[in-house]
């Protein structure tokens, strides 16, 4: 890959998507695999180098509901400059969550693939993101895309945000005409609806550099629907043997959206208004 565009001069630039390992650290009983040690220290390395300011940690899989080491990260970077995704029991009582709100999440997880998910089935969605949306959280939502014609009319009834991971997570050959990339653009088109373009390692049978069967359904994205695209570095890569260069990942940004006006809206202005940003410098 070329050198890579620099979000510095794109005040508040967000990385919408990673995750904090400490070594050592208890694993749930459902772990599919020994994270790296990805501490805190580590990917403020990486947020300089690219030039980001603000970051959205996402809970692993592997640490299951126990939030400490994610919420940890979030205190010491500082609601000014970070936010977090939690996954939560059910039955979880709404003063925690109105704690969690103060600390600086504005989500949860529902990751649906097995192995590694479930946690929280598809049967609670409903009265989970009803007990969520005065809140302002989202959904954020990892499954593989093939399905998304299935829960097409679920997801568009949501009475919260939602945020759909890693460019629809195709976990097979999926083209733009395909049915079903059609129904993650038709759930993208309502309101309080975005996608990730993130991993697309995850899912490219090309590879890189540039992941080109997967980067065309980027490309779709931001060409059609801009205001409901994200971008992630998916730092540190959980579970790759050969993890992609950040800066490489955040290059491809430019050649999905070329336009300096759509990225700075990818990396600003978008993870503002789902997160709960403030103005770039204010917090």
């Amino acid at each position: 890959m070329s050198a890579p565009v620099p979000a510095a001069g794109t005040t508040g630039a967000c990385d919408c998507h990673i995750h904090i390992y400490e070594e050592g650290a208890p694993l749930a009983s459902g772990a599919t695999f020994k994270p790296p040690h990805a501490p805190l220290s580590a990917y403020r390395t990486v947020q300089r180098t690219l030039g980001l300011q603000r970051v959205v940690l996402v809970q692993p899989t592997g640490y299951g509901f126990d939030n400490a080491i994610l919420l940890a990260a979030l205190a010491e970077l500082g609601s000014a400059r970070a936010r977090a995704v939690v996954v939560v029991p059910p039955q979880v009582r709404d003063v925690e969550l109105e704690e969690l709100h103060a600390a600086g999440v504005r989500g949860i997880r529902y990751m649906m693939l097995a192995p590694g998910g479930g946690l929280l089935p598809w049967d609670t969605l409903e009265a989970m993101a009803a007990r969520i949306a005065p809140l302002g959280w989202h959904i954020n939502l990892q499954l593989d895309g093939r399905e998304l014609p299935r829960y097409i009319d679920r997801l568009e009834r949501l009475p919260c945000k939602l945020v759909i991971d890693h460019i629809g997570k195709f976990l097979g050959p999926v083209l733009p005409d395909n049915p079903c990339f059609q129904a993650l653009l038709r759930i993208l088109g309502r309101e309080g609806r975005w996608v990730k373009l993130a991993a697309p390692y995850e899912t490219s049978r090309l590879g890189p550099p540039g992941y080109d069967d997967v980067g065309i359904l980027a490309k779709a994205l931001v060409q059609s629907l801009p205001q409901h695209c994200l971008w992630a570095t998916n730092w540190p890569h959980p579970n790759r043997q050969a993890p992609p260069r950040d800066a490489d990942l955040l290059n491809l940004l430019s050649h999905w959206a070329p336009d300096t006006g759509v990225r700075d809206r990818i990396l600003v202005d978008n993870p503002a208004q789902v997160y709960g940003f403030g103005a770039p410098g204010n917090g």
